[in-house]
This record gives C-alpha cells, sequence and structure tokens, in this order.
C-alpha cells in the first residue's frame, strides 16, 4: 500500500479578506459613531491601513473589521497587528499584515511535537509548509487532531491530502 499524505498551510483567502475590508469600510463611512472622525480602512500594499483621529477609533474600527472577518469565516489568527500610532495632523493608524506561510521556528516545534506524539509518521519541512506523510490514515488524522490543538497561533489549513 502507497503512504498517504498531506500538507499544512498558513494561509488565507485574500479575496475573502477584501470583501470584509470592503464591507468594513462601508460600515465605517455610514455609522453614526465614525461621523467627523476621518476613520479608514484600506489596503496599501500588501497590508491593511485602520487610519482615524482617535486611538479610541481605530479600535474600534479595528473591531468592525474583525467582525467582518469572522463572518467570513477567516480566522483571526491570520492577522498580525501592534498597538496604533500616532501621525501626522493627529491622526493615529494601525497597520495589519497577512500572516502567509509557516515560520521555521514554529514549523520546528510542530515537527518536534508529531516526533514526540510516537505515531508512524514522518513530517518534513518544505519551504513553508510541511508535508506529512504515513502508511495509516488513522494516524495522519490524529496528526490532524494534534496540530488542530496545538496551531502555534496560525491558521493551518490541511491540503493535498493523497
Amino acid at each position: 500500500m502507497a503512504d498517504s499524505s498531506f500538507d499544512v498551510v498558513a494561509e488565507v483567502d485574500k479575496q475573502e479578506v477584501d470583501n470584509a475590508l470592503n464591507q468594513a469600510s462601508k460600515e465605517i463611512r455610514t455609522r453614526f459613531d465614525f461621523k467627523n472622525t476621518d476613520a479608514s480602512i484600506a489596503w496599501s500594499g500588501e497590508k491593511v491601513v485602520i487610519a482615524a483621529n482617535s486611538e479610541d477609533r481605530v479600535k474600534a474600527a479595528l473591531d468592525v473589521f474583525k467582525d467582518k472577518l469572522v463572518k467570513r469565516k477567516v480566522s483571526l489568527k491570520s492577522l498580525d497587528y501592534g498597538e496604533p500610532k500616532p501621525g501626522s495632523r493627529g491622526q493615529y493608524s494601525l497597520e495589519m499584515t497577512l500572516v502567509e506561510g509557516i515560520p521555521s521556528d514554529k514549523a520546528k516545534a510542530m515537527v518536534k511535537l508529531i516526533k514526540t506524539s510516537k505515531l508512524k509518521v514522518q513530517a518534513a519541512i518544505q519551504g513553508e509548509q510541511l508535508r506529512i506523510s504515513g502508511k495509516s490514515r488513522d494516524d495522519l488524522q490524529e496528526v490532524q487532531a494534534m496540530l488542530r490543538q496545538n496551531d502555534q497561533d496560525l491558521p493551518l489549513k490541511f491540503t493535498n491530502y493523497k
């Protein structure tokens, strides 16, 4: 019997993020509590930038964006951001990046976790993803369940199940 395998990736559907961003932008433009705050949310290259005239309004706009992402089934673990920073003319801004790929330190931690489980599977790091292979599909499903429990704060997806 041939080995079965699957890939573990950390990626996000950019179209769903774009749709959530457009919905959040529309809500921010029309909501009363954002009136006269110059609040906005938009793409800036590969980053999402939220801007407003106070730190509280930036955080409120972030909450609106998170709500739209959750409704579109996009994991909030895919967002990487810090605190709002003051900018020019009293504006505050917050830059967010989307997590793409599994960092090598987290990939090594996942491989170590799989090896300590004593399941008869092999884990290999391939760039920014993991390939898990083994003879038993039951073992592979156990590995998936284990990785869901210990996801290293990444939006993990399992692809190429063969």
